[in-house]
């Protein structure tokens, strides 16, 4: 029987390979490459705690072929929680690292699982909830706390004059602008606060390195007016002053910002006062 590999064959001067032993071949090579696509096997290591349930707080290994799987670890949790078991409870949303949603603990360090990659090298993953934060369920956390200390520096303008006639904007320069930078693109995701020992030993009555930031983005706003008051009302060894300057913030930020350099502005200020 004529085939193409056979006049290819007959071509260059070599015996022909049958069809059979072709197909043979192909699907020899198809199942190797089945098996090998089947072995990339990760495990994830995760904290799991149902407050209506008996039992303490535990880590569950689940394993995952990571060439079914997305190349962060919200992929993974995410196919865990769709495939394996729905019970698996943690926050997430824009997937961009825009929302600050997904903030966790992975492999000892803070951070947004949309942004970590997945270490293929390492032979486990672990995931935990921020640290220092009272655990709602899994690795959800009770951020109440952290919002209400972000509230309590008042991040909006004030002002004390009212627009000129025909005024519609509080104006500024590109220059004035520019000072902000560093300090608006904060996503208030906790990882930077949740890092912090200072935080840790205080958590009620420090404020932590997320709202001092952004108590400096409003002091550092050319228009706003109430920069006498903002820096009194942070005053104190238990607000700006309990910042020890260790950096675990920056470390930990996932947009790489530094709340201990604008804390350290703060302080500055203040003693100008």
């Amino acid at each position: 029987m004529f085939t193409a590999a056979g006049a290819i064959a007959k071509r260059l001067g070599r015996p022909a390979a049958s069809a059979v032993s072709i197909r043979a071949s192909a699907t020899a090579s198809d199942s190797a490459l089945g098996q090998e696509k089947s072995s990339n096997i990760k495990e994830f290591s995760i904290y799991r705690w149902n407050p209506d349930g008996s039992s303490n707080p535990q880590q569950q290994v689940y394993k995952i072929d990571l060439n079914e799987c997305g190349p962060m670890v919200l992929d993974a949790l995410i196919k865990i929680k769709n495939e394996v078991d729905q019970g698996l409870t943690f926050r997430r949303s824009c997937r961009e690292g825009i929302c600050g949603s997904c903030a966790m603990n992975i492999n000892g360090k803070n951070g947004l699982a949309c942004l970590t990659k997945i270490e293929k090298d390492a032979a486990q993953t672990s995931v935990l909830p921020l640290p220092h934060m009272y655990v709602i369920k899994d690795l959800v956390v009770d951020l109440t706390n952290f919002y209400q200390q972000y509230k309590s520096v008042e991040p909006w303008l004030k002002t004390k004059t009212m627009l000129e006639a025909g005024q519609k904007e509080h104006l500024q320069s590109k220059k004035e602008r520019l000072k902000l930078d560093g300090m608006y693109e904060c996503i208030l995701c906790a990882c930077c606060t949740s890092s912090c020992p200072s935080y840790w030993w205080n958590p009620e009555k420090f404020l932590g390195p997320a709202a001092l930031l952004h108590a400096h983005r409003w002091i550092a706003d050319s228009r706003d007016e109430y920069t006498r008051e903002r820096l009194e009302a942070i005053a104190g060894d238990y607000k700006v002053g309990r910042c020890h300057t260790i950096r675990n913030c920056e470390n930990a930020c996932p947009k790489g910002l530094s709340p201990a350099n604008q804390i350290i502005k703060i302080k500055a200020l203040q003693n100008t006062l």
